[in-house]
């Protein structure tokens, strides 16, 4: 399947455990799409789809607004990605924010992959913090995460966190003062974004429990 050039609009997709349908979706411009790393630029107000499920009633994907400038730097292959972020007037760098994560998927229209649930906080200085730690030890130990499967994602979030100590790339400061171009418009989902067939994640049978998964 074809690289995207930079600039290029995409939708990058999470596609559910329980049924491999689009769930949550971004738009975002292509900044990078290289053979170690894609790189896709969601600005702030961007409007994307989030789940929200009224009371008594199914969960629906509704519109919301993105509400920090992120850039997303995905690894070909690799079970995480590394959210850089910005905010304010002056664009101070807010974070790192290190979401695990199913290797993603080319599709026609951009990206597929899905969340694990656990994340890493790493703040400016380098402190950091584990999120939602309890949710994923909650879907481990509820059976929807196979054991070797919650085994694989703390071994990845191993490697982070070393990759965090060292100060390695992505955690090197070269992003920290990157800025798209100035004729880059907000991007809104492109065509397809909830029709275009979903490409699952062929280990998906291994690492989840599609009866326990939503």
């Amino acid at each position: 399947m074809n690289r995207f050039e930079p600039g290029a609009i995409v939708a990058l997709r999470y596609i559910t455990r329980a049924d491999s349908t689009v769930g949550m979706t971004w738009p975002a411009r292509v900044v990078a799409d290289g053979d170690s790393l894609v790189a896709l630029w969601i600005p702030e107000g961007a409007e994307y789809r989030a789940w929200h499920r009224p009371p008594g009633e199914p969960r629906r994907l509704v519109p919301a607004h993105w509400r920090r400038e992120t850039v997303r730097l995905m690894f070909p292959g690799a079970a995480h990605s590394v959210w850089c972020s910005w905010e304010g007037p002056g664009r101070r760098f807010r974070m790192y924010y290190v979401n695990f994560e199913e290797p993603f998927r080319r599709t026609q229209i951009g990206f597929d992959t899905n969340d694990h649930a656990l994340d890493i906080v790493v703040w400016p200085d380098f402190r950091w913090e584990w999120k939602d730690l309890d949710e994923f030890e909650a879907l481990a130990a509820s059976g929807v995460f196979a054991p070797d499967f919650a085994r694989a994602v703390r071994a990845e979030a191993g490697g982070v966190l070393a990759a965090i100590e060292q100060r390695a790339a992505p955690f090197d400061g070269s992003w920290v003062d990157w800025q798209p171009p100035a004729e880059w418009t907000v991007p809104a989902l492109p065509a397809g974004w909830d029709t275009v067939p979903p490409v699952p994640w062929d280990l998906r049978r291994w690492a989840y429990r599609p009866d326990l998964a939503r």
